[in-house]
């Protein structure tokens, strides 16, 4: 069975993009700004590309938080404990480690050189404090993990509202396939019980009946498997349906139709409307009154 995958939302990765941009490109860098503690006239060359850098580098940290184990969490319930306590712990060292190693690599590239002595204060704090339980940056740390939480959750939520959608379709996809291999076995048979009176009466529609039943049956054995169809297709094998139809009660009016806009260039699932038609004829009216009427319109629009 052919799968037609959905076009995922970008509204996570949008909605990550703007955290980084807003939270980490302004926040973080304003406050890493004020920590720096450089003179007014320093700070009128805003923007410090430099110090922008060194905030985006240290919260690198949080990407395997919001993408791995906060979705890890909350998928797998039995463990939250665990891996709530494992994502505590995370967050705890790794803003330390991070920072520490951030401040390392930037203080021979500091510029203005007035910002060395700032990479050189987180760096030499982050190696004291590394294997120490305290937590100099309780601050940063509250704030990273209410902004990246919030990106987690958005991902996660997005990711379900995605995989449920899939499973309805694949389930509506099975229940059609099982919906056809019930149909083609009735069709077929109640179409060869009718070209069988006919031909026991020698009746001259018999060989055009043998006809649409054959183009029929090429619709329902080879087309119908397919996902999507043509719907000009479906369209052709619904009036050869009729016209079968009407040959057998040709007291009756029985009648397809289309109307409305252009049949080109649609597509729909195959035998999509075979059930109402056969229930129409099953229980119409025609078997038992010749001025008895079957008719369909399709409007496409």
């Amino acid at each position: 069975m052919q799968q037609d995958t959905a076009r995922p939302s970008r509204f996570p990765l949008i909605f990550e993009v703007l955290v980084w941009a807003l939270y980490v490109g302004m926040y973080k860098y304003n406050y890493f700004l004020e920590d720096s503690r450089l003179r007014p006239a320093e700070r009128a060359n805003f923007p410090f590309p430099q110090l922008m850098l060194f905030a985006l580098a240290a919260t690198l940290y949080v990407v395997p938080y919001y993408r791995w184990l906060l979705p890890t969490l909350l998928r797998r319930r039995h463990y939250a404990v665990l891996l709530g306590v494992a994502a505590l712990l995370y967050l705890w060292w790794g803003i330390k480690l991070n920072t520490t190693l951030m401040a390392g690599a930037f203080l021979p590239l500091a510029v203005p050189p007035t910002l060395a002595s700032f990479y050189q204060g987180y760096y030499q704090l982050g190696l004291r404090l590394l294997f120490h339980p305290g937590m100099p940056y309780l601050l940063l740390l509250l704030t990273d993990f209410l902004a990246f939480s919030c990106v987690g959750f958005v991902r996660v939520a997005f990711e379900q509202e995605a995989r449920r959608r899939q499973i309805e379709k694949e389930h509506a996809a099975l229940q059609l396939e099982q919906l056809k291999a019930q149909l083609q076995p009735h069709f077929l048979f109640n179409t060869l019980n009718s070209i069988y009176g006919l031909s026991l009466a020698g009746s001259p529609e018999t060989p055009r009946f043998i006809l649409l039943l054959s183009e029929l049956m090429r619709y329902v054995l080879y087309d119908s498997g397919k996902e999507r169809i043509d719907l000009a297709d479906e369209v052709t094998f619904l009036e050869n349906y009729f016209e079968l139809e009407q040959r057998k009660y040709e007291g009756a009016s029985i009648r397809f139709t289309t109307s409305g806009a252009d049949l080109g260039g649609r597509q729909v699932p195959p035998l999509l409307w075979l059930p109402l038609v056969e229930n129409s004829f099953k229980h119409g009216r025609h078997h038992f009154s010749d001025d008895a009427r079957v008719e369909a319109t399709l409007t496409a629009t």
